[in-house]
């Protein structure tokens, strides 16, 4: 039998299963909740740049030189300092119990807890919220829009992005008059926030096959959380169908890991930004 028709039938077949597949793929639709997914991967990449040449860097420092005391005082700070605006975005959002607490919070710690640098409220029973005004504006029904990647700030919907300034008015280190302070302030506050995440950076790495997919699902699914108080509608879908699922224990720590990427306060200007860390105890 002449083997030039075989072989010529045999590339008409992996040409037409190239075909099929190239268009299954282009048939695949995209995430909704993201239609700007170019430029978020380029301003993703550009914050990934920065953080490895800037920020991880002086936060591995940190984890190496400051004692472990120090660090909890660090995150008791400026929990502390944040616990003002939380309890004005409770009360704006109808939950003035919640509110009372974290004025009372911020009362017991500033005072008895040495400026905050103690968390004897949690002790007293006054819980850690963590509200902003994002999440008013969802309360008010306001949608949250497309995501996006700012530059510094990282993760967002157009409804974060649009309370970010808001937010950062009403932060209190944001607010200090001296700027030497105020810049002082924000880098030791990003500093010791990306130090909590050294940690999970290598199993994020090792773990996900796309790792800007994997920090926006969890950025949204996470964002959602909050705002339902813990409760999110079931219609949240993810769309993202090609991205790979991982499982068993890789799952749980690559879950873990992004979930802690929203960890960076969005009244800090940095490449992680996002939301505020629950202080350390």
């Amino acid at each position: 039998m002449n083997e030039k028709p075989v072989i010529q039938l045999r590339q008409l077949a992996v040409a037409a299963c190239a075909a099929l597949l190239l268009g299954g793929c282009a048939s695949t639709p995209r995430n909704p909740d993201d239609p700007l997914e170019g430029y978020n991967r380029a301003m993703f990449s550009f914050n990934e740049g920065l953080d490895k040449a800037v920020v991880r860097p002086a936060a591995q420092v940190y984890e190496h030189v400051a004692p472990k005391p120090v660090k909890i005082g660090v995150g008791n700070f400026f929990s502390n300092l944040a616990d003002p605006w939380i309890g004005l975005n409770n009360m704006l959002q109808g939950k003035p119990g919640a509110a009372f607490s974290d004025w009372m919070r911020f009362l017991f710690n500033s005072t008895w807890g040495f400026l905050g640098l103690l968390d004897i409220a949690s002790e007293a029973g006054l819980p850690k919220h963590d509200e902003d005004f994002g999440q008013t504006l969802a309360v008010w029904g306001v949608g949250e829009g497309a995501y996006v990647v700012l530059p510094f700030f990282g993760p967002r919907t157009v409804r974060d992005a649009a309370a970010t300034p808001v937010d950062m008015a009403g932060d209190s280190a944001w607010r200090a008059d001296h700027v030497r302070t105020r810049n002082s302030f924000t880098a030791l506050r990003l500093t010791h926030v990306r130090a909590g995440l050294l940690g999970a950076d290598r199993t994020l790495e090792e773990s996900t096959f796309d790792k800007y997919a994997y920090v926006r699902d969890f950025y949204l699914q996470q964002r959602r959380f909050k705002v339902h108080d813990g409760n999110p509608p079931l219609e949240y879908e993810d769309f993202d169908a090609a991205a790979p699922r991982l499982g068993g224990v890789a799952a749980a720590a690559a879950d873990a890991a992004v979930e802690r990427l929203e960890l960076i306060d969005p009244t800090a200007a940095g490449p992680m930004a996002a939301a505020p860390v629950s202080p350390q105890r």
